[in-house]
């Protein structure tokens, strides 16, 4: 059985096609758009994804008549997404309704590209640069469904103490929070807030996001670490719609944690 080809792999074949078309060696297309030859090499191997902004640089430097750039606009989203976490983005894109409880990081539909990047610096081992940016990048990609005609319907109950841990430093924060208060200003959204004291506390025993498809299906996505789970089991998925509820019963009410955002802005 022939082996699958990942579409980095497709697209990195493509570009060893146009480099050798164009009768340069991997150290001369390395040199031309200043990159080490190892990241080209990676780039035609498919180990890593290609950036607009090098793709452009690339098409210019090969003479495709701009092919690469044109590529990567077409690919769907899910295929810019690493891939332990492409099972959440392909129903995501099409959700009616997102509900999120995270306790560590701001969830990745309201982050800031600032907050975002600052998180993948933080991560051990470190990514390469173009690793972390292609992962940023297809983060904010994720964000375009709250620009959908039929935007899905979103919640998400953020633990307090996720907000008081300044990653990136102070403003970035500050930005992370105006925004996180602009993403659910509008009537389809809404966020709430649980306070670091309170108890009793439905979900001690970690994040999740539940997801409703437009069949009706709903859908539990659980994430530790780099390993994900994506729960389809309506027994199991009724049981976090229920801890969920009790979340949003014990967190603060929407009008109480937009004034305590207000307030780490240092806003009334």
């Amino acid at each position: 059985m022939p082996k699958k080809v990942s579409t980095w792999q497709a697209v990195g074949a493509l570009v060893a096609h146009y480099r050798k078309k164009a009768h340069l060696s991997q150290e001369a297309l390395a040199e031309y758009v200043h990159l080490h030859v190892d990241t080209v090499a990676s780039i035609e191997q498919g180990r890593l994804a290609l950036q607009p902004y090098r793709a452009e640089q690339f098409d210019e430097v090969l003479e495709t008549g701009g092919a690469l750039t044109v590529l990567l606009e077409k690919l769907p989203v899910r295929d810019r997404i690493v891939q332990f976490a492409q099972g959440l983005v392909d129903h995501e894109q099409e959700a009616v309704s997102i509900l999120s409880y995270q306790t560590q990081m701001v969830p990745g539909l309201l982050q800031t590209r600032e907050y975002c990047l600052a998180a993948f610096d933080s991560r051990y081992p470190a990514l390469g640069s173009e690793t972390a940016e292609q992962w940023v990048n297809a983060r904010m990609d994720r964000q375009l469904i709250w620009q959908r005609d039929r935007p899905p319907v979103g919640h998400f109950v953020l633990e307090e103490s996720l907000l008081r841990r300044e990653v990136g430093g102070p403003e970035v924060m500050r930005a992370q929070i105006r925004q996180i208060l602009e993403y659910t200003a509008p009537i389809h959204m809404s966020v709430q807030i649980m306070p670091i004291d309170r108890m009793p506390h439905a979900g001690l025993a970690g994040p999740m996001t539940l997801l409703e498809t437009p069949e009706y299906e709903r859908l539990a996505y659980l994430e530790v670490q780099r390993a994900s789970f994506l729960v389809e089991d309506p027994d199991e998925v009724s049981d976090y719609h229920l801890k969920y509820g009790m979340l949003r019963s014990q967190a603060l009410s929407p009008d109480e944690s937009v004034r305590l955002l207000n307030g780490l802005l240092g806003e009334s």
